[in-house]
């Protein structure tokens, strides 16, 4: 993976001490890999053809690369073949030369309920936190943002990012292979950072949120999204055990506690601006996804709660700004 252009880009946005830490981080990643599926999946995009000068689609449901006019018959069942070694496919829904990616999420559902909300991504500098396998990013591209660095240490995503950046090698999307732990403790200088899926994971989530002010400009934009409890209260539900058979959920908030911590960790102009009940609908079992999903996270009886017996999830985005 050749990260030069990110190292320069960082560099020329005032992040040079960063693009330094980083270069060294991902060298010592790389020299150090021993995921057991890794020779399986690095093999599969390596299998994929070169198909040079592809078309492609940002701004549709499906991302789109390529059509099945762009490749032989014959090279479009190597494709499948070898995106099917990279399943499951969870945030998508991608298109690949005729071949439909119908992935866990339907993550489009989530770009639509923000994208309009949020400030404008065009030439904005673009900071996706727990980015999964780079869907949103590539959704960021399509609303012209200058350059998208994602982050995620989920290897299986950066392959299957990697499958889809082999048709779009020029476009400014790279995904780090690293956790947020990984960041450094001076500032950055991005002018939005998303963080979708990630606070309920952290024990400290005010501490999770004065790590991402320090992503930001100032009046820099914040947007993260997190399973939220209906409450009118100031109040969390924290889990003893798992929640929704996920473990390392430490804390779920109502929204006006959500709203609190983040002016807490020092943003302002705090708002909520979607509050949406996860449907089966949403999340669910697809060919590219055969474990299990949604449908069997919640009680059979009453699918108002999580099989444990806490509420079902439900998800709430928040903007806020850096001063």
């Amino acid at each position: 993976m050749d990260y030069k252009k990110l190292l320069a880009t960082l560099n020329e946005n005032n992040m040079s001490v960063w693009s330094s830490l980083l270069g060294v981080q991902l060298f010592e990643y790389f020299s150090i890999l021993n995921h057991g599926d890794y020779p399986k999946w690095k093999s599969a995009v390596a299998n994929l053809p070169v198909i040079p000068d592809v078309t492609f689609n940002l701004n549709t449901d499906n991302i789109v690369v390529g059509s099945d006019s762009e490749c032989t018959n014959e090279q479009q069942q190597i494709i499948k073949e070898q995106l099917e070694e990279l399943i499951p496919w969870r945030k998508g829904p991608f298109n690949l030369f005729g071949i439909e990616i119908d992935t866990e999420w339907r993550s489009n559902w989530k770009w639509d309920r923000l994208k309009d909300q949020i400030k404008p991504l065009e030439n904005r500098m673009v900071l996706d936190i727990g980015c999964g396998n780079g869907y949103y990013g590539w959704r960021m591209l399509g609303e012209k943002a200058k350059y998208v660095v994602g982050m995620d240490p989920t290897l299986l995503f950066f392959m299957q990012f990697l499958a889809v950046k082999k048709y779009l090698p020029d476009l400014n999307l790279d995904i780090i292979p690293l956790g947020i732990q990984s960041l450094p403790d001076m500032l950055l200088n991005f002018d939005t950072v998303f963080s979708m899926g990630v606070i309920y994971h952290r024990r400290d989530p005010i501490e999770h949120l004065k790590q991402l002010m320090n992503c930001l400009k100032s009046g820099g934009e914040l947007v993260l999204e997190t399973l939220v409890i209906d409450s009118e209260k100031p109040e969390a539900l924290i889990p003893d055990g798992r929640y929704s058979k996920m473990n390392n959920v430490w804390s779920i908030p109502s929204c006006s506690f959500l709203t609190e911590w983040a002016e807490k960790a020092g943003f302002r102009n705090t708002k909520i601006i979607d509050v949406t009940r996860t449907t089966i609908e949403e999340q669910r079992k697809t060919d590219w996804m055969r474990f299990e999903s949604l449908s069997d996270f919640l009680d059979k009886h009453d699918n108002s709660k999580t099989i444990e017996g806490h509420p079902a999830p439900t998800r709430a985005i928040l903007l806020a700004e850096k001063p």
